[in-house]
């Protein structure tokens, strides 16, 4: 399937803001006229939400993290075929709150050292990486508190604490590093305009 869209993702700790980032570039290039599909994982398909529910609620030693990566695997795998495919294929802007490089963090760094088998199952059931990525950089101690602000279910991984925070923003900066050709770090402790501002100012850069 031929892709003529472009695919942005947002990633970052829990509470970061990038749900709420990722929503208002969907909106602002949609009111510009362009067609964007916005989307989230784990979830994204039908089949994919049912696995969210699985992994997202529950006691925080539910899974093992090698269960984990399987489970985020297949949801994505769904995601990708359903979803994000048809969509790049269309010429659509897809917006994608989380991707591959949250099981890089979350499963393949913070809870073991995983990350071999993550990038192994990413290459051979995935092998797609986003052309953009936003790395929203939050004080791990404010990302929790409101991440806990929003008093919802999904709340397995806040459950393990702020020392993990920590882990995983230092692991998402490693990310950037890693990958300087899509990922762009941006101040999320900011206004929400700002970094709304940002976010737009550097996704139209691509876009030309």
């Amino acid at each position: 399937m031929a892709e003529r869209g472009l695919f942005i993702t947002f990633e970052g700790i829990d509470g970061s803001g990038k749900s709420t980032q990722a929503r208002l570039l969907a909106e602002r290039l949609h009111d510009e006229g362009r067609d964007v599909a916005l989307t989230r994982e784990p979830g994204g398909s039908p089949g994919a939400e049912e696995i969210r529910r699985l992994v997202l609620e529950g006691d925080p030693d539910r899974w093992s993290a090698e269960t984990e990566i399987l489970l985020f695997t297949a949801a994505r795998r769904d995601h990708l075929e359903k979803t994000i495919r048809p969509a790049l294929a269309a010429g659509k802007v897809v917006v994608c709150d989380r991707f591959a490089d949250s099981t890089r963090v979350y499963q393949g760094i913070t809870r073991g050292d995983l990350r071999g088998l993550v990038d192994d199952l990413h290459a051979m059931m995935i092998g797609r990486e986003p052309d953009l990525t936003f790395v929203i950089d939050m004080d791990p101690a404010l990302g929790l508190a409101r991440a806990r602000g929003r008093n919802g279910t999904e709340e397995r991984f806040e459950d393990f604490g702020e020392a993990m925070q920590a882990r995983m923003r230092a692991a998402f900066l490693a990310l950037a590093r890693e990958f300087p050709a899509r990922c762009v770090v941006v101040d999320g402790t900011r206004d929400i305009d700002a970094v709304a501002a940002d976010v737009a100012r550097i996704a139209h850069e691509r876009l030309r």
